[in-house]
């Protein structure tokens, strides 16, 4: 069930109910696959996966015999969810506009507030079996400023699998700090100056490079930066990252993938240096080593299972969000880049415009900054840096990292 408002007003309410069944087959030394939503048409299924077969990949792996992770130890699953009302949802996100209305009245905001329950089961040839219920509760918030001819966009969002988790007036207070620190407008000069990524500013800017590059299959292909580097000091020394799908209530967390391997907690990053990559089943065998879990059917992709990380956690550092401020003489914090794709992502190369950062001006925060872009390499940033903050917070539900204080990113405004 999904409650969207629009323009402060409710919009709809929808509900919906589904179900597919997937089939994956070896014929002939190759992979076949099919998907079919609702129930019946078995016949048909086996037939598209065996017509799919002949156009498949080699199939050079086997399916796990048996399923080693009890789904009751990784807990994702809370039956409130599913009890809450329509009603519920719908005060929830009235509160949330109510909340962000009473600090800035002319802000037009758009909320949706979602909960989901399901039932995953997966079976094998090899006498593999497994099953787990799995809910969602999550609510997120956009809103726009229009003044003249300027526009502010602010917006954060909350994400679980369980209800009773601290998430409406935290958003709110975040989008208020957003909204406060926009007051005022200031300008930055063209140059390489210091840049503090917040929590939003990491997934914004620098997740997708990193995914790519601990990607097994970029990494067996020959395309990732990291590919010749295993065990080796790629990062700041500082830096801890690691990919873990047995944390409780989190979105990406599951007790074995959709290829039956169970998850765990892998370090991908211990102390700047590479310690492993993200592998699913064929994969894997192609590179000679071992499934680490990561064979999911991604919703918006392909059905077929790929490689994919919904739960990157970095641990924090010893440093506050303020102090990383105070000791800026001038520089930049940002919050949410537009467009940070636009460079080669393989080699870890981001660029974009600021949609929302501030100026840091002899310590303060001075206002925020339009017209702005900024470039760089995720590996030449995360080379060294000046901080990682104390605090973490998750973000969109995938990623759990602090904010981070880079020396020097090229900086570049429409004035120059």
């Amino acid at each position: 069930m999904s409650v969207q408002f629009e323009a402060n007003e409710l919009k709809q309410v929808q509900t919906k109910e589904s179900s597919s069944l997937a089939l994956r087959i070896f014929r002939g030394g190759k992979i076949g696959f099919a998907i079919a939503s609702g129930e019946g048409g078995l016949d048909t299924l086996v037939d598209m996966a065996v017509e799919t077969s002949q156009f498949g990949s080699l199939a050079n792996f086997q399916f796990p015999s048996q399923f080693h992770q009890d789904s009751s130890k990784v807990c994702i699953f809370d039956s409130e969810v599913g009890d809450l009302t329509k009603e519920r949802m719908i005060d929830i996100g009235k509160e949330l506009i109510t909340q962000i209305r009473a600090h800035t009245p002319d802000i037009i905001c758009d909320v949706e507030v979602i909960k989901r329950t399901g039932s995953i089961s997966i079976i094998n040839s090899q006498g593999g079996s497994g099953r787990y219920d799995k809910s969602f509760f999550g609510f997120g918030l956009e809103g726009i400023v229009v003044r003249d001819t300027d526009m502010l966009f602010v917006g954060d969002s909350e994400s679980s699998c369980r209800v009773d988790f601290i998430g409406i007036n935290d958003l709110a207070a975040r989008v208020i700090w957003q909204l406060e620190m926009a007051k005022e407008k200031a300008a930055v000069s063209t140059k390489r100056l210091p840049v503090i990524f917040t929590s939003n500013g990491v997934a914004s800017v620098l997740l997708s490079p990193i995914l790519l590059a601990f990607n097994g299959k970029t990494v067996l292909e020959g395309a990732s930066p990291l590919k010749d580097r295993l065990g080796e000091k790629v990062f700041d020394k500082k830096l801890n990252l690691w990919d873990d799908a047995t944390v409780a209530f989190r979105v990406g967390s599951y007790p074995f993938d959709d290829e039956g391997v169970p998850s765990q907690h892998l370090p991908l990053v211990t102390n700047g240096i590479v310690t492993n990559f993200l592998y699913d089943l064929r994969t894997a065998a192609l590179a000679g080593t071992q499934s680490t879990g990561n064979g999911r059917r991604v919703e918006s992709g392909f059905p077929n299972p790929t490689i994919s990380s919904l739960r990157l956690c970095q641990s924090g550092g010893d440093v506050s969000f303020q102090a990383m401020v105070e000791d800026i003489k001038g520089g930049l914090i940002v919050e949410q880049v537009m467009g940070a794709e636009q460079g080669n992502v393989l080699s870890g190369d981001f660029g974009g415009n600021v949609l929302l950062g501030y100026k840091v001006e002899n310590g303060e925060i001075v206002g925020r900054v339009k017209d702005t872009m900024i470039a760089g390499n995720v590996y030449k940033v995360l080379e060294e840096l000046l901080g990682i903050g104390q605090e973490t917070r998750w973000v969109g539900g995938i990623l759990q990292t602090p904010s981070l204080y880079c020396p020097r990113v090229s900086v570049t405004t429409k004035g120059g």
